[in-house]
């Protein structure tokens, strides 16, 4: 494949290490996730391919953005994302139940609190690897979870009842990628007394034990590879020095940990978009028609050239992203909102457009490109629909005229 269509373990602002760990990645995505994928896809619900993930954490993929010091890989927001997007490229899945992982520990890391790092961040350092999950989301609580201004609007939140040696849990969270075999969770709650979710608080919450439940399985339409589900807690107990942050401190470390995950969102999706580009290019070298190859006619050129355009500027709009992530306090808004929206964007058109090219031999369920399909509608909706971060990136931009 030329080389312009994968990212570069080369760029000029990653560490040796970091580059180290993008090239293993590469290789581990192509010769290890990519053969499986299919096979992944096509299982029963809530499975997940231990071996595989056993390999990745080998690799040190459920423990990429811990420091050096604590045993992680030490990647930046950068490094992180260029991984992502090489396994996004072999299986979607995949990439989320890494991610997921790392979504549990970035609370942990950017809030600074030595305690609770020194408690849990060790679990992902063992010989077998250990999976986590951000739980967030609620059935009926979209925006009113990520928006401050609808805040008060939230029904039926998870709430939080502080008690003289901690807190008692009770909600469900829902659509949480890794609910079914997650060891660990940060869950957003509301303080009880606290309109809607007002008092949003983010508290650590081991998953096995009393007045925690697995509720329902999601039989996902893509995405197939990492199981999601939900988290029934029913007077889950939290002790007191399991609030990542402060009482109320939800809001601030949920835009945070949010700005920081619509960039790996955006990296997730321009994999969907080049894989979907490689396997059009693929067809197109091979398939024949009128004695040329499909991409040496006027109205396919188009297509390819539209594919690759989307790819290189999905990629470029994360990477600027990134950058800014790994250079800026507090992780900006606007450009993990941009670069996010347009590539989710990228991965729906592109798998279209590939549907298109190949044609007939697409619409078979044995060629896989259904596959693509429907992962290319995961990232639309993780970490803010269209719609969602149209409110962040003109608040961003009309904030910006009116100082």
């Amino acid at each position: 494949m030329t080389t312009f269509i994968q990212p570069t373990a080369d760029h000029p602002s990653l560490q040796s290490h970091e580059a180290h760990a993008v090239r293993e990645t590469t290789a581990f995505a192509r010769d290890v996730v990519a053969p499986g994928a299919a096979e992944r896809d096509s299982v029963e619900k809530g499975q997940l391919d231990w071996e595989t993930v056993r390999a990745g954490h080998a690799l040190g993929l459920t423990r990429m953005a811990m420091p050096r010091e604590l045993g992680g890989l030490g990647l930046g927001e950068l490094g992180v994302c260029l991984v992502l997007e090489e396994l996004a490229a072999a299986d979607p899945g995949m990439a989320l139940v890494f991610g997921a992982t790392g979504l549990f520990q970035t609370p942990l890391l950017i809030s600074g609190d030595t305690a609770l790092q020194e408690k849990y961040l060790p679990a992902f350092l063992g010989d077998d690897p250990v999976l986590a999950c951000n739980a967030v989301a609620e059935e009926r609580n979209g925006t009113d979870l990520v928006l401050p201004q609808k805040a008060p609007y939230a029904q039926d939140m998870t709430v939080a009842r502080r008690t003289d040696d901690g807190y008692l849990l009770t909600g469900t969270k829902k659509y949480i990628t890794n609910a079914p075999v997650a060891t660990y969770a940060t869950v957003m709650a509301n303080l009880e007394g606290s309109p809607g979710s007002t008092g949003l608080t983010c508290f650590v919450v081991e998953l096995e034990q009393e007045g925690v439940t697995r509720g329902t399985v999601h039989d996902k339409v893509g995405y197939r590879t990492a199981p999601a589900g939900e988290l029934v807690l029913d007077g889950a107990r939290v002790p007191l020095g399991h609030v990542i942050g402060d009482e109320h401190g939800g809001w601030d470390l949920n835009e945070a940990v949010g700005n920081l995950t619509r960039v790996t969102c955006a990296a997730v999706a321009t994999g969907i978009a080049r894989h979907a580009l490689e396997r059009a290019m693929a067809w197109g070298r091979e398939r024949h028609q009128g004695g040329r190859p499909l991409y040496e006619h006027q109205m396919s050129a188009r297509k390819y050239a539209d594919m690759a355009a989307r790819v290189s500027a999905s990629r470029a709009l994360y990477l600027d992203a990134a950058l800014k992530a790994d250079n800026s306090l507090p992780t900006p808004a606007y450009e993990p909102a941009v670069a996010k929206l347009v590539a989710d964007r990228a991965a729906i058109d592109n798998a279209d457009a590939a549907m298109a090219l190949i044609g007939a031999q697409a619409f078979q369920r044995e060629d896989g490109m259904d596959r693509v399909l429907r992962d290319a509608y995961g990232p639309r909706i993780y970490e803010g629909s269209p719609e969602a971060l149209a409110l962040v990136i003109t608040g961003e931009l009309f904030d910006a005229v009116l100082q």
